[in-house]
């Protein structure tokens, strides 16, 4: 498999390409990472250096890949976080390209915008673009609940409602949607869940939930998720793995101390997941 990944990277600590990239490799995948910003490290210090890539720069890289005959090859175009809206142009270019090339290609975009505890944290003409040009041109997206209330003009909580949300952004065009950080008000305590739906069915999957903020986790999230649906087509399968590996990558790192994730000393656990968690079927 291959997957051209065009998200941001760090030097320091792991997020964007600098997350997804390695636990793809890990698990047998060939990426080509794009880069739409090389920074020190991550902008939550409040302080970083480094530069944003301009769009005309991040499109002529993959013009470039284009020119040595690899769009055929091209299994996945995967995206993140968006800063501006000619990032997004040169997506949505990149994924028509590709699909000419290859029909067989997926687009997962994760639409980064926030959470319900911060709001949006993207310029406010992100949301909007996200909504109405991005997400339909994907296959498979993997918004938190919070961004997935934004884009169906929804408030999903309970789990049907979540499902409702789900269907109704489905019918904008991506077919395969993995819900991140569900919080219902029946769940556990102390429990957070994920939620993948697909033309045949709906998947929920149940873990602790540990005390910390992890930049990077949902970067794993969406590439892993991502690989494994694509390679087998089976979202129940490919959420159990996901979830098994994310969560021992941030216990790892809760354990460790650290503030970043602790990506390479949690290899093991993307290369063999140990499938801990019970996958429900919900419809």
């Amino acid at each position: 498999m291959k997957v051209l990944s065009i998200q941001s990277a760090v030097a320091y600590g792991h997020v964007g390409n600098s997350a997804a990239v390695f636990p793809l490799q890990r698990i047998g995948v060939e990426v080509m990472p794009v880069y739409t910003v090389n920074f020190s490290n991550h902008t939550g210090y409040g302080a970083w250096r480094g530069p944003l890539i301009s769009p005309d720069d991040v499109r002529d890289v993959i013009v470039g890949i284009e020119e040595r005959g690899a769009f055929p090859t091209i299994d996945v175009i995967l995206s993140g976080y968006q800063g501006s809206e000619g990032i997004a142009d040169v997506i949505l270019e990149a994924v028509a390209r590709i699909k000419a090339a290859n029909p067989d290609a997926i687009y997962a975009c994760d639409p980064v915008m926030g959470n319900a505890t911060s709001g949006c944290f993207v310029a406010p003409a992100i949301p909007v673009l996200l909504r109405e040009r991005v997400v339909p041109a994907a296959d498979l997206i993997t918004p938190n609940q919070f961004e997935l209330g934004y884009l169906t003009g929804t408030e999903p909580d309970t789990l049907e409602s979540t499902l409702a949300s789900v269907d109704r952004v489905r019918e904008s065009g991506p077919r395969v949607v993995l819900v991140t950080s569900v919080e219902r008000p029946d769940r556990d305590d102390g429990t957070l869940e994920m939620l993948a739906v697909t033309d045949t069915g709906a998947w929920i999957v149940t873990t602790p939930r540990l005390p910390l903020k992890a930049n990077g986790s949902g970067d794993v999230t969406a590439a892993l998720f991502t690989a494994h649906y694509r390679r087998t087509g089976d979202a129940a399968d490919a959420l159990a793995r996901t979830a098994s590996s994310v969560f021992d990558l941030l216990e790892n790192t809760l354990n460790s101390g650290e503030r970043e994730l602790q990506l390479i000393e949690s290899q093991e656990a993307y290369a063999h997941p140990q499938m801990q968690f019970a996958v429900r079927q919900v419809r």
